[in-house]
């Protein structure tokens, strides 16, 4: 099992290969801890393209939580700002239940595709709540107020839907 897991891996990673995504594929269906733990070294490697599929191929593990953190990780770097859309897409297939700071950081401060994915997320997605969830919420909600152009139109609209957001989590605490 061990060697068709390598031959998986280098199978996906080869730059040559056409059918890069069934080798990502194959190792989400393997699903193993030792498939997890090398797509989470792929993911953290330096190679865009590669983190990608190993980002698509865990998002299609059952029991992937050990994975979320790392993907997290990948898409708040700032390196990644303007190419993590395919990242933050991977993040359907894990339970985002107690991460609703993450998606509303990639919300406020994401590009349009990743903004409009984690928008989606928001709307979807029953998230475990507290207080200092809010507490979290509002101080990234304060530092996007403060390092963004007022005038513009992303901000108007962002404006009325954390706003709305916020207040009605607000609501369940009263």
């Amino acid at each position: 099992m061990e060697n068709k897991i390598q031959y998986l891996l280098d199978k996906m990673c080869d730059k040559s290969e056409e059918e890069a995504y069934a080798y990502a594929d194959q190792l989400a269906e393997i699903g193993t801890e030792e498939v997890l733990d090398s797509l989470i070294d792929v993911l953290n490697s330096e190679n865009i393209d590669n983190a990608y599929l190993a980002a698509r191929a865990l998002s299609k593990i059952e029991n992937n939580n050990k994975a979320l953190e790392p993907l997290l990780e990948k898409i708040h770097d700032h390196a990644n700002k303007n190419r993590n859309g395919l990242f933050v897409q991977a993040l359907e297939g894990f339970d985002l239940s107690d991460k609703f700071v993450d998606v509303l950081r990639i919300y406020l401060f994401g590009n349009f595709k990743s903004s409009n994915l984690a928008k989606t997320y928001l709307d979807h997605v029953e998230f475990d709540l507290s207080p200092r969830t809010i507490k979290k919420a509002e101080k990234h909600w304060s530092h996007f107020q403060n390092n963004s152009d007022q005038e513009s139109d992303d901000y108007a609209i962002k404006k009325a839907e954390v706003e709305t957001i916020l207040n009605e989590i607000k609501q369940l605490f009263l």
